[in-house]
């Protein structure tokens, strides 16, 4: 009798081992400083403006600014503390940066040249800034023949050797003060945001929200500053940051040839007193290092607010540091 092979039944597979239940996150509370507008760059950045301007507001209670106007010839060519000139006499605390030829006090210089300079570019890039919103919201917008006017003129003025008109506008006038001299280096500072900006409006003109607004009822002007305006405001302040800078190198450019505000003490009127009485060839070099030293501190001020600026009007740049 033939035998039935029995089958092995299926082995039972084992038991999967206990997964623990996955606890939903918890949201934790609401951090203030979790804002693109927080960043180090821009934090860094305004700091040290802050201190610069500061330094007009708070140093003449400290220190007396007087004496950087006010000669003192027996305490000439003095050094800065912890430096020995060439002569052999060594800085004193009195005068702390040390003094120039005319026995000015070049901490008093600083303390009052470094917040001029940086207010004569504030108010020339601010000037230049609301000229540029204005030309270029209302080219971009309208569009048609006051768009060609605007953009031709904005065209024109950008192919205006600018340092040549500048000088040519500083010997015109007999005495320019601080004001007078924003305002001339202000007439070459709008083309560039008049385009920048128009080319920002061109792409957000036909956006769903114009259309609404428009559907609504709202005017022109409601649209471009009501509407338009807030969603450009990072940039906006990126390209002033970028006109401030501009303004403070052509103002220091003029100043060093000599043609700055008059009876005004400013960090490149300084660089030029130190040029033409041999600042060099006399070895003082702080009479032209201090300024340089705080040019370039405000320089890279401004530079970490426009890279902080960029990283909040660009989306990408926040990522790419996740």
């Amino acid at each position: 009798m033939a035998t039935v092979p029995q089958i092995a039944p299926n082995p039972v597979p084992p038991a999967p081992e206990p997964v623990e239940a996955v606890q939903p996150k918890k949201m934790g509370r609401f951090n203030v400083w979790d804002t693109p507008w927080f960043n180090t760059r821009l934090l860094v950045g305004v700091g040290i403006i802050t201190v610069i301007l500061f330094m007009g507001v708070i140093g003449p209670i400290f220190w007396d600014t007087d004496l950087a106007s006010e000669r003192n010839l027996e305490a000439r060519r003095l050094p800065p503390v912890g430096f020995t000139s060439i002569r052999g006499v060594e800085g004193t605390w009195d005068h702390p940066l040390g003094t120039n030829n005319f026995g000015h006090d070049m901490l008093a210089i600083a303390l009052v040249g470094a917040p001029n300079t940086f207010i004569l570019g504030f108010v020339a890039a601010s000037i230049g800034m609301l000229v540029g919103i204005i030309l270029g919201f209302t080219s971009g917008f309208m569009g048609g023949l006051v768009d060609d006017i605007i953009r031709l003129a904005a065209d024109i003025t950008l192919t205006i050797p600018a340092l040549m008109v500048l000088i040519v506008l500083n010997s015109v006038f007999d005495r320019i003060d601080l004001l007078t001299m924003a305002v001339i280096i202000s007439a070459f500072a709008w083309p560039r945001p008049t385009r920048q900006i128009r080319a920002q409006v061109l792409s957000m003109r036909e956006s769903g929200y114009v259309r609404m607004a428009r559907l609504s009822g709202a005017s022109n002007i409601d649209i471009m500053f009501k509407e338009m305006l807030p969603n450009l405001i990072p940039y906006l302040f990126a390209s002033f940051i970028s006109g401030a800078t501009g303004a403070i190198l052509a103002a220091v450019g003029l100043e060093t040839l000599g043609l700055g505000p008059q009876g005004a003490i400013t960090l490149g009127g300084t660089i030029y007193d130190a040029y033409t009485n041999l600042a060099l060839s006399g070895n003082l070099w702080w009479w032209w290092g201090v300024p340089t030293i705080l040019l370039s501190i405000m320089f890279v001020g401004l530079l970490l607010i426009n890279l902080g600026l960029d990283e909040i009007a660009n989306p990408r740049l926040r990522r790419g540091k996740k």
